[in-house]
């Protein structure tokens, strides 16, 4: 028999995830250029400042690997890091490009990943 254990962190990580699974989060950035583009990292604070808000968590660590380029439907996948090393993945959606403003739907992974041993 198998005795899983839930920690603090990946508890924290689950309710990170139910919360904007079930709130739903967006977020809208204006980057100024002709072709609108978000930087990695403006996403990734982004998507924390999102995160937190909508959970009502500390602003959790949220790495973007790439930029995300502002056309409808167009995807970039995030990583939210707990302190215990454990992840969860986070999508983020463009919803619509109004100009300079690119606006993005985040929906956070289910199930937290466990940390490496």
């Amino acid at each position: 028999m198998i005795k899983s254990r839930l920690s603090a962190t990946t508890w924290g990580l689950s309710v990170v995830a139910a919360g904007a699974l079930l709130v739903g989060c967006s977020g809208s950035v204006s980057v100024g250029k002709s072709d609108p583009k978000v930087s990695k990292d403006k996403l990734a604070n982004t998507v924390a400042e999102k995160l937190a808000a909508t959970t009502g968590q500390p602003k959790p660590d949220v790495t973007c690997p790439e930029d995300l380029v502002g056309k409808v439907g167009n995807t970039a996948r995030c990583t939210l890091t707990a302190s215990d090393g454990s992840t969860l993945g986070v999508t983020v959606k463009v919803s619509s490009v109004d100009g300079d403003n690119v606006n993005f739907d985040i929906k956070a992974d289910e199930t937290p990943s466990p940390a490496d041993s």
